[in-house]
């Protein structure tokens, strides 16, 4: 008897999965992956013959089966609960509170790029989750960090940034600025050897600059300040904190005025989770959404306009808008916020300001480079931002036709590693813009509407970033990103394989 009761439920539910694979809508976008998920294929005879055809429509079938997030969310709910425990202290590598770093005594925000002597977390526990992401902190306090694999690097990125000076002159200041990301300054003691160290790679970048490129050493400013929510415990970005403190060593460097954050009024956004849910496949990570805190400063004028690019599947622009006017701020919900600052990475964009003081800043960057220009309007008479993987013109006339003063090269340590930014600054100066564009296949969602569609979708604040990321972002942070399209898969460790 209990054998044809046992028969019975699985028969019935075998027949509800049919039925439900069969005969439910597909999926068509993933917020827990941030990506479109995949479509059904064209039908042609090439593919039929080739068998192509058939393969397309299996990766179709088994890519947007129906309520994918959900039955995702409820496999991590489930492989949480079971998870194995490594050893006797619980190092399955899940930490205790966060790891809060403090400078050495001599250590300024200025000072020479130094080491930190870190607080051991002595009772901390960490986990290791899917594609090497380390989950460290409990309940509300729990922080994904994203392991970085170089070792050393860097020389390919500082002589890019050098050919950028060598091939604009001395009538325009040059400046690298490389970008840290949380795990050089929050990982537990335990587990430190899982990350090697990008100040290694930040100070080998410093050295093979030209004297005449000015470095903007931001490790230090950002490790006196590690106690404060200078990165998101979600998302493999910095905070716009984060950003703030990189725009005031920026300031000084440069040479130009800068305000506290007293000039700011300050906005939060509530519920945001972003794209390290997607990445870590930890329900730990979802369930603990936190404060997206932004800034906008007041008492300055600024205006604000885009050309705003068309993509394609390959992430390549394929179209560019007339130039439009537009707000520099975008009011986004829940995990959509990271592209409050400019809305998406696919455009160019100018910034005009009050500041009369004919300083004219072009900031190349990737997606952690979103949260710099907003602090800077107090700096600079003109903010544009470029980009590295979409702009359509010359950018050595574009620099020249717009009188530009300061080029700052803002990029991941990810990206500054594998010299992904600096090749394609190189590129953009000696862009022909008749042969800027790619053919157009399907187009790719923008960053807004995938947003939008996110929301719609889910009541919680599940997640969605840029990316960019993307920003974004075929490279972030090989690099992950925040950008026009859906965030992509988490980057590989950097190879060791410097010139």
């Amino acid at each position: 008897m209990h054998h044809k009761i046992y028969l019975l439920v699985i028969g019935t539910v075998f027949a509800a999965g049919v039925i439900i694979l069969n005969t439910f809508p597909r999926s068509r976008f993933s917020a827990l992956e941030k990506r479109d998920l995949t479509r059904f294929p064209e039908w042609s005879m090439a593919k039929v013959a080739d068998g192509s055809f058939t393969s397309e429509v299996s990766a179709w079938f088994s890519d947007s089966e129906p309520f994918r997030d959900e039955l995702m969310t409820l496999s991590m709910k489930i492989k949480d609960i079971t998870r194995l425990s490594l050893s006797s202290d619980n190092v399955t590598f899940h930490s205790s509170d966060d790891v809060q770093t403090t400078p050495s005594e001599d250590t300024s925000d200025d000072a020479e790029l130094d080491e930190y002597n870190r607080k051991p977390n002595t009772d901390g526990n960490a986990k290791l989750a899917n594609a090497g992401i380390i989950i460290v902190g409990r309940g509300q306090n729990v922080r994904a960090l994203m392991a970085y694999g170089g070792v050393g690097g860097g020389k390919a990125f500082a002589k890019s940034v050098n050919k950028v000076h060598n091939i604009l002159g001395n009538d325009v200041t040059v400046y690298a600025m490389t970008i840290p990301n949380a795990t050089e300054y929050y990982i537990p003691d335990k587990v430190k050897d899982r990350s090697k160290s990008q100040l290694a790679t930040i100070k080998n970048i410093h050295e093979n600059l030209d004297p005449a490129v000015k470095a903007v050493n931001i490790y230090n400013i950002l490790g006196n300040h590690a106690d404060e929510n200078i990165y998101l415990r979600t998302d493999h970005h910095w905070s716009p904190l984060g950003g703030y403190y990189a725009a005031k060593v920026f300031a000084k460097t440069a040479g130009v005025p800068f305000r506290e954050l007293d000039s700011y009024d300050k906005r939060v956004v509530h519920g945001f989770v972003g794209t390290m849910y997607g990445y870590s496949k930890d329900i730990s990570i979802k369930e603990a959404p936190e404060d997206f805190e932004y800034y906008i400063p007041k008492d300055i004028e600024y205006e604000t306009h885009y050309i705003i690019y068309d993509v394609n599947e390959d992430y390549r622009i394929t179209g560019a808008s007339s130039r439009q006017k537009g707000p520099f701020f975008h009011t986004l919900k829940g995990s959509g916020a990271y592209l409050t600052f400019m809305g998406s990475d696919a455009r160019l964009t100018q910034v005009k300001t009050s500041t009369g003081n004919n300083r004219r800043l072009l900031l190349i960057k990737d997606s952690f480079g979103n949260t710099i220009p907003g602090y800077l309007f107090y700096s600079f008479e003109e903010i544009h931002v470029v980009d590295n993987r979409y702009f359509h013109l010359n950018l050595e006339k574009y620099i020249h036709d717009n009188k530009i003063t300061d080029v700052l090269i803002a990029a991941s340590v990810f990206n500054a590693y594998n010299n992904v930014i600096g090749n394609n600054t190189i590129k953009l100066l000696n862009q022909d813009p008749a042969k800027a564009f790619s053919p157009k296949t399907k187009k790719k969602k923008n960053a807004e509407d995938a947003s939008k569609e996110k929301e719609k979708g889910e009541k919680d604040a599940t997640p969605k970033a840029d990316d960019s990321p993307k920003d974004s972002e075929p490279q972030e942070p090989a690099a992950p990103a925040q950008s026009s399209a859906p965030a992509p898969a988490p980057p590989p460790a950097p190879a060791s394989n410097e010139e």
